[in-house]
């Protein structure tokens, strides 16, 4: 079968895109013949098609604010849209992840009807609320009722997260099926700890690292509440003064990015260790003593997951899919962050 996977961004940093890459491995695996259309991505074509992945970049403004603006408004770039749509129609299946992607998807669904299926990978999209400005929340707004326009057509529809299933069932009336990310447990297990041994010391080195050591790893973005972690952090440094709280991703929103480190600077202990590769994560999950997070809202959550698979304790606020994933560690009450630091306390001391 001829599938064309339509993603915004092909990235290895980003968590959706971990599970665009699974669902790509998987269909190639069983012999379809699989096309990647992506905006951007930082993986190596060469690469991907020794794997038998086909990949087609189509191009969009380089610097962060024009490149939120043209996703946004990516309709108005008929010509590439129209190109993208039509190419679509000698595909089997199309499977689109968030918007603009769902535009095309659609668009050729509504050309080719029974002959193509057209199916919307749920991944979720965070509330509006939850971001700091006026320009965010109106942009988040806009990327929602965009997405729900676009994917009213679908002939199926898949969710991450029971949380994320019966959210798009109440928004839209779709009814979605449940497919949990699927992690790589020959990396991320119980042997992590002697297995990267010498990983784990040179990350400890790299970053100075002293016992105890809180891990959190994902975006830098309002919605995770890294602004929380930071506070409930300040708590458990008057508690544990040698405590380090390391603080794994990429960061995506400067003017946050520079709240947080200033509130870093005041409290101590705390190293930014910026993007990672997925491969070095198993070592600086085998570093550290628990793993939180202060995320607001979550579709589903990779990182509590692989903890978790190596052994390591998670807390986490009690919102989105975290009563679903975590299954070792605590669930505070969502805003609580002296609860949380209270938790964070109580698992670093083991």
């Amino acid at each position: 079968m001829k599938v064309a996977i339509l993603t915004p961004t092909f990235s290895k940093f980003s968590g959706p895109d971990r599970v665009v890459m699974n669902e790509v491995e998987e269909l190639t695996a069983k012999g379809n013949d699989v096309t990647v259309f992506t905006f951007r991505t930082d993986f190596d074509s060469l690469l991907l098609q020794k794997k038998g992945i086909n990949l087609e970049v189509l191009g969009m403004p380089k610097r962060p604010l024009l490149e939120r603006i043209y996703r946004l408004l990516f309709f108005l770039d008929l010509p590439k849209l129209l190109k993208l749509a039509t190419k679509l129609r000698s595909f089997d299946e199309v499977i689109s992840f968030l918007y603009p992607m769902t535009l095309p998807a659609m668009l050729a669904k509504k050309k080719m009807r029974q002959k193509l299926k057209y199916v919307y990978y749920d991944v979720g999209v965070a509330y509006p609320q939850l971001f700091d400005s006026l320009a965010e929340r109106t942009y988040m707004r806009m990327f929602s009722l965009l997405t729900k326009l676009t994917i009213r057509n679908c002939d199926e529809a898949i969710s991450i997260s029971q949380f994320l299933s019966e959210e798009l069932r109440k928004q839209t009336g779709i009814q979605s099926k449940v497919k949990y990310v699927r992690i790589d447990h020959t990396r991320f297990n119980p042997r992590a700890g002697s297995i990267y041994r010498k990983e784990i010391a040179a990350v400890e080195a790299k970053h100075g690292l002293k016992k105890p050591v809180l891990l959190y790893v994902g975006r830098i973005s309002p919605h995770k509440g890294i602004h929380l972690l930071l506070d409930a952090f300040r708590i458990v440094r008057q508690k544990l003064p040698d405590a380090t709280l390391v603080i794994v991703g990429k960061h995506t929103f400067k003017k946050y990015s520079r709240q947080l480190q200033k509130k870093a600077s005041e409290i101590g202990g705390v190293v930014f260790a910026g993007y990672v590769p997925d491969e070095e994560l198993p070592a600086y999950y085998g570093s550290c003593d628990a793993y939180a997070t202060a995320s607001r809202w979550e579709g589903f959550d990779i990182p509590i997951v692989e903890a978790n698979a190596v052994g390591k304790p998670a807390i986490a606020f009690d919102v989105g899919s975290h009563p679903e994933v975590l299954k070792n560690g605590e669930l505070i009450k969502a805003g609580d962050v002296e609860g949380f630091a209270n938790a964070v306390i109580k698992h670093l001391k083991g």
